[in-house]
């Protein structure tokens, strides 16, 4: 997530920097300086914004678990931490996923993924 990404979510929220600061539980500089572009935005931050994105009215709900969307074969499915905790409509909020065959290695490579997916292009 960059920082022009960050401040839209941020603004689709409705919330002011203050507010924002509060619910993800960290300064209010902190934010300033996401929005900047003088900090990278950390992994936690970001998950936490796109999940309370994810949670507005309004938004257009992904019907079918991301098992059913990306046709996952059943000795996937079994090993993916998302179909064990039935996440499958918040599957790019949960770590060790094993979309497209294999867990990601970090973070960074888990979310590119995640962004070119139905699943998460559903909300943003």
């Amino acid at each position: 997530m960059d920082s022009k990404e960050f401040k839209k979510i941020r603004k689709r929220l409705d919330r002011t920097q203050k507010a924002i600061a509060l619910l993800l539980g960290v300064s209010q500089k902190a934010i300033h300086s996401y929005e900047q572009g003088w900090r990278n935005i950390p992994p936690h931050v970001e998950r936490q914004m796109l999940f309370l994105l994810s949670r507005m009215d309004g938004n257009p709900k992904v019907i079918r678990p991301c098992w059913v969307i990306k046709k996952c074969h059943p000795s996937i499915k079994v090993r993916c931490p998302a179909w064990e905790f039935n996440s499958g409509k918040l599957c790019w909020f949960v770590n060790g996923n094993i979309c497209c065959g294999d867990a990601s290695k970090d973070w960074k490579e888990k979310m590119k993924r995640c962004r070119a997916c139905k699943v998460l292009k559903t909300f943003l």
